[in-house]
């Protein structure tokens, strides 16, 4: 049984005494492929190295997320946009987005450059990895905007409702990035999903070290611990667990990749 990571923070300083262990527990595990998002420009230097000691397994993307829009985002982004001139390796567009949960200090700022990183996915036609906290209302009218010439992407982390799935499922390029909070004993979303969300819209997902599933909550995430997600769905969908695995990773492939032949065959 074999499936993708969709978003692992695998070059964070969490994973640094032992991150050759750890993807390697993962591959034992069934992880075909990670992709790496991007927070800020320094990270594209750790996503960089972690990715070119990985080569056809783990896959960077670039990105500012909205917890590090701060003054010099501007700058951050140009430097970045940059980057995507020339024959870039990145597979996404992210970890881009909106957060409104702790602060709106910079609400303006993260408006901005949210709907500026939106514009990259519609000239390179790179995929969105997409970070949404307290501001759904906001981050779907940009997202409007540019509806039809976006080539894809995925809502990462959903824990929203039925209402708010149907939302974003309007979008018919785009997946829902599904992981530990499923499994929560007070998450919904074992009833919301099968109620309204079909599985072949569904990737996984573990933003590890964050969001241990149940029973490993409070660990550091792996991305090893996705056959907990996978059976959690696997009940909550009524099918076989290797059906999950099956069809999140063919949506991964349709809905994630500029390149899915590629993947497919790496």
């Amino acid at each position: 049984m074999l499936y993708i990571d969709t978003h692992t923070h695998i070059d964070g300083t969490e994973f640094d005494d032992d991150r050759d262990a750890v993807i390697a527990w993962a591959k034992e595990a069934g992880v075909s492929k990670m992709f790496v998002p991007a927070i800020n420009c320094q990270s594209l230097t750790t996503i960089q190295k972690v990715c070119d000691a990985y080569p056809g397994y783990a896959y960077p993307m670039i990105g500012l997320h909205p917890e590090e829009v701060k003054a010099d985002w501007a700058t951050q982004l140009q430097h970045m946009h940059n980057l995507l001139q020339g024959p870039h390796p990145y597979i996404a567009i992210g970890e881009v987005g909106l957060d409104y949960y702790w602060s709106r200090d910079f609400a303006n700022e993260q408006l901005k450059a949210f709907e500026e990183q939106v514009k990259w996915s519609v000239e390179t036609q790179l995929p969105l990895m997409i970070h949404c906290r307290k501001a759904q209302n906001e981050m779907v009218a940009i997202m409007r905007r540019y509806a039809h010439q976006l080539p894809g992407g995925v809502f990462h982390c959903f824990t929203g409702n039925q209402k708010e799935a149907l939302e974003l499922l309007s979008f018919p390029q785009f997946a829902l990035g599904i992981g530990g909070v499923s499994t929560f004993k007070s998450s919904h979303l074992r009833e919301d999903l099968p109620a309204v969300v079909p599985l072949n819209r569904i990737v996984l997902e573990t933003d590890s070290p964050y969001m241990a599933p149940v029973p490993l909550r409070g660990q550091r995430n792996e991305s090893s611990f996705i056959p907990h997600i996978i059976n959690t769905l696997a009940t909550s969908y009524g099918v076989p667990p290797d059906e999950v695995a099956r069809i999140t990773t063919e949506t991964c492939l349709l809905y994630t990749s500029p390149s899915p032949r590629d993947y497919a065959a790496s």
